[in-house]
């Protein structure tokens, strides 16, 4: 039986084949070129994926019994971002394929071990734990390939996973991401199968008689809640109802 942790390895690894092919094509120009996330290019978007698998995968090392480097986290990202971008973006293919790996070996009676990521309160399941990669892994991924090709959008089977833990297991991460204050009014929007409802807090679940409703693919609902859904990147996308487009970015404005 295929589990939700299997789903999301599988996710993880379609992220992975597809940046893997991208990355040793990118020529210098395009390494420093901006990426999706203003602030950053392309390769410290990588960079910082790069990073993200060697410190994500130690917790799950560690619970399956591997001695692991104690090396901090400052640490760690202080030696990424002293790489060159070329070693940025060859790092992040060595370090994210051991991510893989580590979690690819995992026994049957290992992947029932509690995670403790270092940045949560308490352990949590694996399929969480990978989770929190995943949502990282598919936006970032989306901020290399749209710096690439403007018409990137994000992989579809890792939004449409991404959609089903924010209605789960990861309904805490848009307690922290969203800003509900930033609306007037309630708000039930109604997403491709599902919906979003914004009170005080911000939740992913079916809705019942939607005050608004958003066209367009799963993928750009999962931008819009990680801040990615920018003019420049919502054609074919719009809002109708008691609330905007514009007012939904400022209650995601991203991470």
């Amino acid at each position: 039986m295929t589990t939700l942790a299997d789903r999301v390895v599988a996710a993880l690894r379609a992220n992975h084949d597809t940046l893997s092919a991208l990355v040793p094509n990118l020529s210098d120009a395009q390494l420093k070129g901006r990426s999706g996330a203003a602030e950053w290019t392309l390769a410290d978007a990588l960079s910082h994926l790069g990073s993200g698998a060697e410190i994500s995968r130690k917790p799950i090392a560690i619970a399956a019994g591997e001695h692991v480097d104690a090396e901090d986290n400052q640490a760690v990202w202080a030696r990424w971002n002293a790489a060159s971008p070329a070693d940025q973006a060859a790092g992040f293919v060595k370090y994210n394929a051991a991510y893989l790996d580590t979690v690819d070996g995992l026994s049957a009676e290992q992947r029932d071990l509690p995670i403790n990521t270092g940045i949560l309160p308490e352990p949590v399941s694996l399929a969480v734990a990978l989770g929190l990669r995943l949502n990282e892994v598919a936006n970032h991924a989306w901020d290399v390939r749209v710096g690439v090709d403007p018409s990137a959008t994000l992989e579809p089977g890792s939004a449409e996973l991404l959609l089903e833990l924010f209605g789960g297991p990861m309904a805490f991460l848009l307690g922290f991401a969203g800003k509900p204050d930033q609306l007037e009014q309630e708000v039930r929007l109604a997403i491709p199968g599902g919906g979003i409802t914004i009170t005080d807090t911000v939740t992913v679940a079916d809705v019942d008689d939607p005050t608004a409703t958003f066209e367009g693919p799963a993928e750009a609902v999962v931008r819009l809640l990680t801040g990615r859904l920018g003019a420049e990147h919502a054609a074919g996308v719009s809002v109708t109802g008691n609330v905007t487009l514009d007012e939904l970015r400022k209650v995601f404005p991203g991470y």
